[in-house]
């Protein structure tokens, strides 16, 4: 995948969340959602976590991918060793996300972190985006265990796309 379908992938997520959001009412909001103990509300803002979580991989990957490679597998077994906790923190998290934010600042929150995402990753050498390391395989279904910089930028779309199937808002299913 090269920077421009990146960039574009994000184009599509951002005109899509506004959509959700916009045209979601409060009741569907606070449905549950289709898959997971959260509800839509909810959902929607682990779906932002996502992109927000890629702001800071960027920078592990950069610095890990310059020292020798097992210190990356290092690091995602003490990881990969926290996975329990990781997941209790990722969905606690999200339970307060979106009544903390509002939805307003959920979106504009979605664009700002959208928008510096497509400069960072358009700023990036095709050889910079081809280094890489470990990852905590087990954190998520969409990590794998040696992801590269150019993995690390799609990543937040397949995530959004898996939990988009379980929105039970009727726009998501329309």
């Amino acid at each position: 995948m090269d920077q421009q379908q990146i960039c574009a992938e994000m184009d599509r997520v951002r005109d899509d969340y506004r959509d959700l959001l916009d045209n979601a009412t409060v009741a569907e909001l606070r449905k549950p959602s289709d898959g997971t103990k959260w509800n839509n509300e909810q959902l929607l803002f682990h779906m932002l976590f996502g992109y927000l979580l890629v702001r800071n991989l960027r920078i592990l990957v950069w610095g890990f991918s310059r020292l020798p490679e097992g210190t990356s597998r290092r690091f995602a077994g003490l990881l990969n060793a926290g996975t329990r906790p990781f997941h209790v923190v990722n969905y606690v998290g999200s339970l307060f996300g979106a009544r903390t934010l509002g939805f307003a600042r959920m979106e504009r929150l979605m664009d700002r972190v959208l928008s510096d995402l497509q400069q960072s990753v358009r700023a990036q050498s095709e050889r910079a985006l081809d280094r890489g390391m470990h990852f905590p395989s087990g954190w998520d279904p969409y990590f794998k265990d040696y992801m590269t910089l150019r993995d690390i930028y799609h990543y937040p779309t397949q995530h959004y796309q898996h939990h988009r199937r379980q929105l039970t808002l009727e726009r998501a299913r329309g």
